[in-house]
């Protein structure tokens, strides 16, 4: 198969993949950690897993504004340090300090005092993660213009941000441990608390050290809408015109539309076996036993995301030789043999056999955000050149916040779908057949269909490598080489 060589002046320096690719990091271990620490709350405070579910949910439904609002923000902010910088350093140091206070619980409340604290304190902590997250996405999305450079700066970026999937497996061993904490309570109140320095310290970094590629392009779009606007009252005015036109054009286009439908299906179902695997891990492998359980889990998770480094390297290089599209294929095709592989080897009587499905897993997330960042950025190209105009803010937004949205429909429908089991806390190792039986079926099933849907919505996918080229050629003809 053909292909057209990166120039040089389109390769984006290792540091700066690196530097990025830290912006991962801190992207994966916020998420990581607000979605795997959920379980603290029904397991150490009692709370109902629906409620759990709930809460899960709620905060990231307000993401349906807040990231497109911070996506056109984003887009349209003129200053001396760039469209995306200022936005990365603030959100970095707010989304830690709020995910730090948010854990520190107070002991002896109800469960309701519990669910609004965490509710009110989660609208916070999502807010402050979108003003990092959203401009950080964009600023990705303009490193390269070059058709297989933006899928090795995905690698890259994906490979370091993967590295979060490492430690997160163990949080829940960690916060069990008498070593360092009271209870496991306690120990979510101190975990917090190192996640927040990290994040604060290793956030800031993209925001320091990188440089936006396309600035004085969007500089000029954005002087050219000014002009044309006078008075505070037509500025918002033609700002709130502007933000639901782009909004409206973003969700309309086609190609990008196939991208969301599959992502969210792919991370659905990922997110949906890592809430509610841990279950079945716990209380069908090990009979109850949450140490054991979360000590196995453990082990599973960190060999799936270790494997999802080897992964991500295959991945980049398979997507420069066939194309992202049957990349896309090849990479879930490969994880939906993992999930059927589960109903065999989750065995009570061999548990390591439990290790045997995570490095085919790894094929699914290791795939999709290697290849779907690569694939949005040809998208917003295809955008400009139907409308003359630089959206990677928003475009990032939306396809983000499609992701969270699947990590809410999985905690959500992980506490029902459990109650739905028969599952009772009380009962420990206990169940009924029939609770064990269901908690298998929905930790199988559910992923399996949802992974063959997201192929079959891809397959359609209209933009190759040969298409991209030729969007290139026309946009730089007619702005200029940038």
């Amino acid at each position: 198969m053909d292909h057209y060589a990166t120039a040089p002046e389109d390769r984006v320096p290792l540091h700066a993949k690196l530097i990025y690719g830290l912006g991962a990091f801190v992207n994966n271990l916020l998420a990581a950690a607000s979605g795997g620490m959920m379980i603290v709350l029904n397991l150490g405070l009692g709370m109902n897993p629906a409620l759990v579910g709930l809460l899960g949910a709620l905060p990231r439904l307000t993401d349906a504004v807040t990231d497109p609002v911070m996506g056109y923000i984003s887009d349209n902010t003129a200053t001396r340090w760039g469209r995306r910088r200022p936005y990365i350093f603030i959100g970095a140091i707010s989304a830690g300090i709020i995910f730090a206070l948010l854990w520190q619980l107070p002991a002896g409340k109800s469960e309701s005092f519990y669910f609004w604290y965490f509710l009110v304190g989660s609208f916070a902590f999502y807010l402050a993660y979108t003003v990092f997250a959203t401009p950080w996405v964009a600023l990705g999305y303009e490193m390269t213009p070059d058709y297989h450079e933006r899928t090795r700066l995905m690698g890259v970026q994906n490979f370091i941000g993967q590295m979060a999937y490492v430690v997160a497996p163990w949080f829940l061993l960690f916060m069990q441990s008498d070593r360092f904490f009271d209870d496991m309570v306690d120990g979510a109140a101190g975990l917090a608390i190192i996640i927040a320095v990290v994040v604060i310290g290793i956030g800031i970094l993209p925001a320091i050290f990188l440089r936006e590629r396309l600035k004085d392009v969007a500089s000029a779009e954005l002087h050219d809408k000014e002009q044309q606007a006078d008075g505070i009252g037509s500025i918002i005015r033609r700002n709130m015109a502007d933000f639901f036109r782009g909004f409206l054009i973003t969700l309309k286009f086609t190609p990008f539309l196939k991208l969301c439908v599959a992502t969210f299906l792919v991370f659905n179902g990922f997110m949906l076996v890592s809430s509610f695997q841990f279950y079945v891990i716990i209380y069908y492998v090990f009979g109850g036993d949450t140490i054991l359980g979360a000590e196995y889990a453990g082990y599973a998770g960190t060999l799936g995301a270790i494997s999802t480094f080897c992964v991500i390297m295959f991945v980049t290089w398979l997507g420069t030789l066939i194309g992202k599209r049957r990349t896309f294929f090849v990479t879930i095709g490969i994880s939906m043999l993992g999930y059927a592989l589960k109903w065999v080897c989750y065995d009570p009587q061999a548990p390591w056999l439990l290790l045997i499905p995570a490095p085919l897993l790894a094929f699914g997330l290791g795939g999709l955000f290697t290849i779907m960042p690569s694939m949005i950025a040809d998208v917003v190209d295809a955008d400009e050149l139907l409308t003359h105009e630089r959206r990677e803010g928003m475009y990032g937004s939306i396809f983000w916040w499609v992701v969270k949205l699947g990590m809410a429909a999985a905690l959500a429908a992980g506490g029902f779908l459990l109650n739905a089991t028969g599952f009772d806390v009380a009962l420990e190792g206990n169940q009924s057949e029939q609770t064990i039986f269901l908690m298998r079926l929905f930790d199988v099933v559910v992923p399996l269909l949802a992974s063959g849907i997201a192929i079959w919505a891809i397959a359609a996918f209209p933009i190759t490598e040969e298409s991209a080229h030729e969007v290139r050629l026309k946009l730089e003809a007619r702005r200029g080489r940038a």
